[in-house]
């Protein structure tokens, strides 16, 4: 999955974009997740073409072990790999140089 750094992040945008239709999958899933993210149904597509609103998708993923494990499993992924795909989506962690 990972290979160049552009091309590690567009398969994390498309790990991300799985990630919003295994959400979507259950109804119970989505209706916490459209209630945790503000947004409504109508406006989910558009907002899957937004980084930032990806990264909320991963975050929603990440914040249950059951919910990793069952979509790391639909997806052939390691659990661990779930993390790395939300890590490529954020981009480098800056770290404050301290004087």
């Amino acid at each position: 999955m990972i290979k160049s750094r552009p091309d590690a992040r567009q398969a994390a945008e498309i790990v991300a974009i799985k990630a919003l239709g295994f959400i979507a999958g259950e109804p119970a899933r989505l209706g916490a997740f459209l209630a945790e993210s503000g947004i409504g149904p109508e406006t989910l597509r558009a907002a899957a073409g937004d980084p930032q609103f990806l990264i909320g998708v991963m975050d929603f993923v990440l914040r249950d072990d059951a919910l990793v494990t069952a979509f790391a499993e639909i997806e052939e992924l390691r659990p661990d790999q779930v993390r790395v795909v939300r890590d490529l989506l954020a981009g480098p962690r800056w770290e404050r140089e301290v004087p």
